[in-house]
Parts: structure tokens; C-alpha cells; sequence
């Protein structure tokens, strides 16, 4: 009986952030579930987020005094205690009765960013309310109390020439979430925007568009340090942290497991998912022998499309 006991009780407490996502399937309904974890047709775009991370290898540094280890970072002026933050998510609710309230509340207490969604089941003025965050709204809403606008909108008639009026309309920092091409990260810089998030958001829109860690650095080259570039989809573990902010990104956004930690513990299970995240990243940074997020650079990391010129 004690060893049936144990199974279960370390079925209940995850270890790693993709342990959350079997807690969640056996807490939501199975439509709920299949709404979260679910992406556009053939899921090919949805698989290669995740599995493109594993083509990235980590070259670390020995002999460097890790003894002290800094995690914080800055996103346009704001400090956050990692270079994570909080992915646009729709619904909450369908996860947990407190829904973006308390994805708000954990991203408070973790001391990150939390950006929501225009499709969230709380109300942007309730969000505001329910503690002292730094928040990020993925669309336009004058006298929200929001710190910048992510504009990841839908609309088939919005285009390159509205983000001019959408500038002229609010003081709050304009960022463009799904770029990933050169070509578009220019036109970001054109019209003038922030910053920029690669993401094809979720691969929840077009299957058999790039992983999204795998073009991060061509938009990072073509952006050549204007504004800063973010990097959302398939992170799940620390050293895919680590390999972004190599790669050139100043932070990274993560959406389902934290709804994953959403469904299985409330506010509680997003702020495991949180911590996990940054206890796994302070360990890959240590044993890659950088103590602040700025000494993680180019160098250490090897993609993979280096490793097979080394070979020749």
C-alpha cells in the first residue's frame, strides 16, 4: 500500500513544468483541455515549437564564479525578477473560477509581466484591480491602466497602416506579436513600434508555419538592436530560456503551461510553473558559468545547422 501511496502522491506534484500538463487533462473537462492544448490542423507547427529547442545544443563555460546568480532583467524600462512573462491566453475561467484574476495575482507575486489577452473571461478593469502588477494588453483600451499594448489582433482589414494611427491614439509602448520574417520585423521598425514578439501564437493559426525559436535570430538580425525582440511558443524548460536569450532575446512569453498550472492548482499552480522556470534557468546559467542574463551570449549556444558545418 505505501508504495501505491508514493506513486500517486508524485503523480500530484510535478517536478518539471510538462508534468502539469497531464494534471490539467485529468482536471478539465475533455473539451476545455482540448481547447488549451490543442493547434491548427496537422498540430506540425505545435510539435516543432517544442522539438526545435532540442536542435539547439548549450556550450558552457567552465572555471567562472557562478557563486552569485542574477536572473532579473528589464522590459521596456520595467524590472522583472526573470526573463519570463505571461503569454495572451483566452479564457482562464475554463480553467479555474478565478480565472485571469489569478494569473494575475501569480504573475505579481513571481514579480513578471503578465499580457492579457483581449479574449480573457475577467474584465480588464477587474485584472487591474486585483493587485499591483506591471500588465500588458494585447489590444487597444484607452484609460485601462495598462503599461503597453501587444497587437496580435485578428482583424482581416487591419494592416501596416493603421499601427500609425493606433500611435497617434495612445502614449502606451505599441509591440507586434507574429512577426517571423526579416521582411516584417523591417516594416515593424518602420512604422515604429517597441518592440517585437516572434510568435505564430500558439501554432493556433497557420500550420506548417517556422517554429518560432527557429527564426528568432533572423528577426534579432534584422531588428540589429532598434528594439527589443521577444520570443513566444514552446518554451517549457529553463535552457529553452537560456538558448533564447542566446539567441537574442530580451525575454520569453509562456501560455500553456501556465494554463496547465492554471487548471491543476489555481493561482498556486501558476506560480509553481513560474518558479519551476526560473529554479531551472538559474541552474543552466550557473552550470553555463554566467552569473546575470547579460553574460549569456551568441557563444553559447550551437544551433543546428552549426553543428552539421562542424562536421564538414
Amino acid at each position: 500500500m505505501t508504495d501505491v501511496h508514493v506513486s500517486r502522491k508524485m503523480v500530484a506534484e510535478p517536478v518539471n513544468v510538462n508534468e502539469f500538463r497531464e494534471l490539467a487533462r485529468r482536471a478539465l473537462p475533455k473539451m476545455y483541455y482540448d481547447f488549451y492544448n490543442g493547434g491548427a490542423e496537422d498540430q506540425y507547427t505545435l510539435k516543432e515549437n517544442e522539438e526545435a529547442f532540442a536542435k539547439i545544443v548549450i556550450l558552457p563555460r567552465i572555471l567562472r564564479d557562478v557563486s552569485g546568480i542574477n536572473l532579473s532583467t528589464t522590459v521596456l524600462g520595467y524590472n522583472i525578477s526573470m526573463p519570463v512573462m505571461i503569454a495572451p491566453t483566452s479564457m482562464h475561467k475554463l480553467a479555474n473560477p478565478a480565472g485571469e484574476i489569478a494569473t494575475a495575482r501569480a504573475a505579481s507575486a513571481c514579480k513578471t509581466i503578465m499580457v492579457l489577452s483581449n479574449s480573457s473571461t475577467c474584465t480588464l478593469e477587474e485584472v487591474a484591480a486585483c493587485c499591483n502588477a506591471v500588465r500588458f494588453f494585447q489590444l487597444y483600451d484607452r484609460g485601462s491602466g495598462v503599461e503597453a499594448l501587444a497587437n496580435g489582433t485578428n482583424d482581416p482589414s487591419f494592416c501596416w497602416e493603421d499601427i500609425p494611427w493606433l500611435k497617434s491614439i495612445t502614449n502606451l509602448p505599441i509591440l507586434i506579436k507574429g512577426v517571423l520574417t526579416h521582411e516584417d520585423a523591417i516594416k515593424a521598425l518602420e512604422v515604429g513600434v517597441a518592440g517585437i514578439i516572434v510568435s505564430n501564437h500558439g501554432a493556433r493559426q497557420l500550420d506548417y508555419s517556422p517554429a518560432t525559436i527557429s527564426v528568432l535570430e533572423e528577426v534579432v538580425h534584422a531588428v540589429g538592436g532598434k528594439v527589443p525582440v521577444f520570443l513566444d511558443g514552446g518554451v517549457r524548460r529553463g535552457t529553452d530560456i537560456f538558448k533564447a536569450v542566446a539567441l537574442g532575446a530580451q525575454a520569453v512569453l509562456v501560455g500553456r503551461p501556465v494554463l496547465y498550472g492554471l487548471a491543476a492548482k489555481g493561482e498556486y499552480g501558476v506560480r509553481q510553473v513560474l518558479e519551476m522556470l526560473m529554479d531551472e534557468l538559474e541552474l543552466t546559467m550557473a552550470l553555463s558559468g554566467c552569473s546575470s542574463v547579460k553574460e549569456i551570449t551568441r557563444s553559447h549556444v550551437r544551433t543546428k545547422h552549426e553543428q552539421l558545418l562542424s562536421m564538414l
